[in-house]
């Protein structure tokens, strides 16, 4: 499905709901797999959380995972921690090319049996479950914090638990403290000091609990670039939010302000608003937040600012290369960029090229990161329809708030 979103002014103080968190909903779907005694509420629409409930629920020998990232790692680690369980586990032909090595190497060190079945590092992998008895591992500490979780979750069931160490500067620790936090929800001991995580095991089954999901952070930031690059005075309200979130991605609340928006709780909700001009340049480091380096990137353009964003090193084994692909689609609409294995640069300037056509390369992040230069120009969107692995109401909710979108 290709999409043409015509040049628009929003329609102000309209409400979106938007769903829940997709790192939360993954995380609690695979808790929800140990302890069953868990209820959870406002899990997440994504494809990536069907995908993980399908499988989760599955007696199939073959899970098929598709394009879901988060859920080849945590998948990854399940099954190779349920006894008598053998699976083959595989993915999309771009999941066949995301490395999961470093994951596999530290579940083969506490016991796990783990081969692969095409290329040594990578997707599709044969698992047999096994009772994983050795409780100490160390593992690189700037991978993305997927692996990291992956092992932190599954070391709650284990049969002594987990004490894993991070070797080197940890990234993404928002996310790590998210699975944590999750983890004590349910009653589980956990305990991170320096460079050393532990994670007490739990045998028997959990105190009944009822966990809600917090709505989508990740999801929020394009509302975020919208009222950025909208006249002051526009406002749009989102639910559900918490002040005390678990997800990284909430620093969007500070970074934005450098855009002029200001970010209000009412009764979990949140209501953003353009209330003064933006910055003329920004210099971030995104190590604990980088899913919403697209969304800043072009957030710039739109609005003719310079910018240097630093640590994105996952971003190049995400669903695709982000940086590369940020840089072509941004100079393709008259932006100059240059990036490096872990940073991009944006010069300033005054003009957004029209009716370009903005590639997706197959990820969700780059359609809705594009999407609000439409305040700008007119652009066209290929393969809109990405968007459902996080978000299959986006397109849906732009109409509401007064984007003029056609196929």
């Amino acid at each position: 499905m290709n999409l043409e979103l015509k040049k628009v002014n929003i329609k102000n103080n309209k409400l979106i709901k938007i769903t829940g968190s997709k790192s939360e909903s993954n995380r609690l779907l695979l808790l929800q797999s140990l302890f069953p005694d868990i209820d959870i509420e406002n899990i997440s629409n994504s494809d990536d959380s069907k995908l993980m409930q399908k499988a989760l629920s599955s007696k199939s020998d073959a899970i098929d995972i598709h394009h879901a990232g988060t859920a080849m790692r945590f998948l990854t680690a399940y099954f190779a921690t349920q006894k008598n369980r053998e699976v083959t586990i595989t993915g999309s032909s771009r999941m066949k090319e995301r490395p999961i090595k470093i994951l596999v190497d530290a579940l083969q060190d506490l016991g796990a049996e783990i081969t692969y079945l095409e290329n040594d590092g990578f997707p599709p992998l044969h698992i047999k479950g096994k009772v994983l008895d050795k409780n100490k591992v160390t593992l690189q500490a700037n991978v993305s914090s997927q692996y990291i979780s992956a092992l932190l979750l599954v070391g709650s069931k284990m049969q002594n638990g987990i004490i894993l160490e991070l070797d080197g500067e940890i990234t993404s620790v928002p996310y790590i403290n998210m699975t944590l936090a999750l983890l004590n929800e349910i009653g589980v001991e956990t305990n991170f000091k320096g460079n050393i995580i532990t994670v007490k095991s739990i045998q028997s089954q959990v105190t009944k609990t009822k966990l809600v999901v917090e709505s989508d952070w990740s999801s929020a930031s394009y509302f975020y670039s919208i009222i950025a690059l909208s006249p002051e005075g526009t406002q749009i309200t989102l639910s559900s939010y918490k002040e005390n979130s678990l997800q990284g991605d909430s620093s969007l609340i500070e970074i934005y302000k450098l855009f002029g928006v200001e970010t209000k709780f009412t009764n979990n909700s949140i209501t953003l608003s353009k209330v003064s001009a933006h910055s003329d340049s920004i210099n971030l480091d995104l190590s604990n937040s980088p899913d919403i380096a697209q969304t800043i990137a072009v957030t710039c353009f739109g609005l003719g600012m310079s910018c240097f964003l630093k640590g994105l090193h996952t971003l190049k084994i995400k669903e695709t290369d982000r940086l590369e692909a940020l840089k072509v689609e941004i100079e393709k609409l008259g932006g100059s960029v240059s990036i490096t294995t872990n940073s991009l640069t944006l010069d300033a300037s005054n003009s957004v090229n029209e009716n370009i056509e903005i590639e997706t390369y197959n990820d969700h992040r780059m359609a809705m990161a594009f999407a609000p230069i439409a305040l700008k120009t007119t652009i066209k969107i290929k393969d809109a329809d990405v968007v459902s692995k996080s978000y299959p109401d986006f397109w849906r909710d732009l109409k509401t708030i007064g984007f003029k979108i056609y196929q």
